[in-house]
C-alpha cells in the first residue's frame, strides 16, 4: 500500500497501531547502524534511506530526479517489509544474511529479491536488521550499484 505521507513520522502515524511500535524500533535500529551519508526520507510510498544527490548526483537510473535508494521499510497489507538493495545486488551479502537470519530467528525467511517480509512484528530480528544496515557505506553501495544494477 503506497502512502502519501510526506515524512517518516507521518508514515508511522498512519500505519495500523499494532505495527507502530515495530516501525519505531526498526527505524531506530536502522538509523543507529547505518553508515554516515545516507539520508532518511520518503520514496515510493514508504519510508527509507537513500544516497542523496549531494553524494551521488546521477541519482536513481529509473528516475534520475530521485536519490539512489538503499533501504526502506513499509507496512503492506499482510506483512511488514524491509527492503535492502544490497542483498539484491551482492550475492555474498545475501548469503551472509540468509545464514545469519537462520541463526537469529526460528521463523522461515520469507523474501524476494530485495524484500524481506515479516507477517508479525514479533517475528522481526531487530538486531540482525541493524547489522544488515551497517554492512554497506554509501560509497560501497554506489560502486555495487554501478557495477551490477545501473544500465
Amino acid at each position: 500500500m503506497q502512502s502519501k505521507a510526506a515524512t517518516p513520522d507521518e508514515y508511522i502515524k498512519e500505519i495500523p497501531v499494532e505495527r507502530q511500535a515495530a516501525f519505531k524500533k526498526l527505524r531506530a535500529v536502522i538509523k543507529k547502524n547505518l553508515p554516515k551519508g545516507y539520508k532518511e526520507g520518503m520514496g515510493y510510498g514508504m519510508m527509507g534511506w537513500d544516497v542523496p544527490h549531494s553524494i551521488y548526483p546521477a541519482g536513481y537510473h529509473c528516475n534520475p530526479k530521485d536519490p539512489l535508494p538503499f533501504m526502506g521499510i513499509a507496512s503492506q497489507k499482510n506483512f511488514i517489509a524491509v527492503y535492502h538493495m544490497g542483498v539484491y545486488a551482492d550475492p555474498k551479502l545475501l548469503k551472509w544474511f540468509q545464514a545469519a537470519h537462520a541463526k537469529a530467528s526460528p521463523k522461515k525467511l520469507e523474501m524476494g529479491k530485495s524484500c524481506i517480509r515479516y507477517k508479525k512484528p514479533e517475528d522481526i530480528p531487530f538486531d540482525l536488521i541493524g547489522e544488515l544496515a551497517s554492512k554497506i557505506t554509501p560509497a560501497e553501495w554506489i560502486a555495487t550499484y554501478e557495477k551490477n544494477i545501473k544500465r
